[in-house]
């Protein structure tokens, strides 16, 4: 399997990826690990990779940009691989996701947000949103750390002759945060929702409130 990692800080992964099963799966060829810093497909002088969101709210949201650049040349280096982005709106990854993962056996594309979050129109080149729980993290660097061990260990060889551990895992009735925008208005043919770009704030506050959704 291969694992190609979108991050900003992608040097979080050195000590994980580099000790334990990680590094003898790598050392036995069963999984091999490259890392795409985010920075690198930024914007301008200064690389810029956020911005302040449509229809206004606290904290800066990673552009389209960077992401769409990032993903496509991921892809282009390895056009099968499935795109996961880790994200609190994702489905929760238990084991018999991350068995479902490993059985497929296809190379994986991990995209890890950062800041108060990421332009909507990213989910378009995913092929699954995935979450490993309902709390709030400063970035995707952590579950995608997560992600990959839970898959990886479940590679056939990788743990020999050793049983997996059964991972137990629940969910409570928590409100998902609705989708968000930042620049620019339209993107390869997708557009902001109109009603965050009017100024009215009730109009905005009941469209976030409509596609907010609920687990449980």
């Amino acid at each position: 399997m291969k694992v190609q990692i979108i991050s900003l800080f992608p040097e979080m992964f050195d000590g994980v990826l580099g000790a334990s099963m990680m590094h003898k799966a790598q050392t036995n060829g069963q999984v091999s690990f490259s890392q795409i810093n985010l920075r690198d497909y930024g914007l301008g002088p200064r690389k810029q990779v956020d911005d302040i969101p449509y229809g206004g709210g606290d904290g800066m949201l990673l552009r389209p940009e960077p992401l769409f650049e990032a993903i496509e040349h991921a892809k282009q280096i390895d056009p099968t691989a499935k795109v996961y982005l880790m994200t609190p709106r994702g489905k929760l990854l238990d084991q018999s996701t991350a068995r479902a993962i490993a059985s497929d056996s296809l190379n994986m594309i991990i995209v890890c947000a950062r800041y108060e979050g990421y332009d909507e129109r990213v989910v378009t080149l995913v092929d699954e949103q995935l979450s490993i729980g309902c709390y709030i993290l400063t970035g995707g660097e952590l579950p995608a750390m997560v992600l990959i061990d839970s898959v990886v260990r479940l590679l056939p060889g990788v743990l020999g002759g050793e049983t997996s551990a059964e991972i137990e895992s629940y969910s409570l009735p928590n409100v998902l945060e609705y989708p968000q925008y930042t620049r620019p208005e339209e993107y390869r043919g997708l557009s902001v929702p109109k009603v965050l770009l009017s100024g009215h704030h009730q109009q905005i506050a009941d469209w976030r409130e409509q596609h907010s959704s609920k687990t449980g």
